[in-house]
């Protein structure tokens, strides 16, 4: 069964995630993977919220849109992105 954020296009990106930074931000690209930081602690699911609510905020989606789908427990995560197709991801969040 697909995931629910799944409609029309769905994008796939690796996320390097910081938890218990200064301040919430998305540092940018390194190669394939997109360094993000975020304030939250990695306890609970707190720290991959943040960062679903950063990444869709900045892509303007709504928060349902990005879901982390792989690596809850790590810092290197899998996370699908609904309605945009890499390059406009690219294209906003430099």
């Amino acid at each position: 069964m697909p995931h629910p954020i799944l409609a029309l296009m769905e994008t796939r990106i690796r996320v390097r995630l910081t938890p218990r930074a200064a301040q919430d931000r998305i540092v940018g690209w390194e190669g394939e993977t997109l360094r993000v930081r975020v304030t939250a602690p990695p306890v609970d699911g707190k720290a991959n919220a943040a960062l679903e609510r950063l990444l869709a905020k900045e892509l303007g989606l709504p928060k349902g849109a990005v879901a982390v789908i792989g690596g809850h427990t790590s810092r290197d995560k899998t996370v699908a992105i609904g309605g945009v197709v890499l390059e406009q991801i690219k294209a906003k969040v430099r």
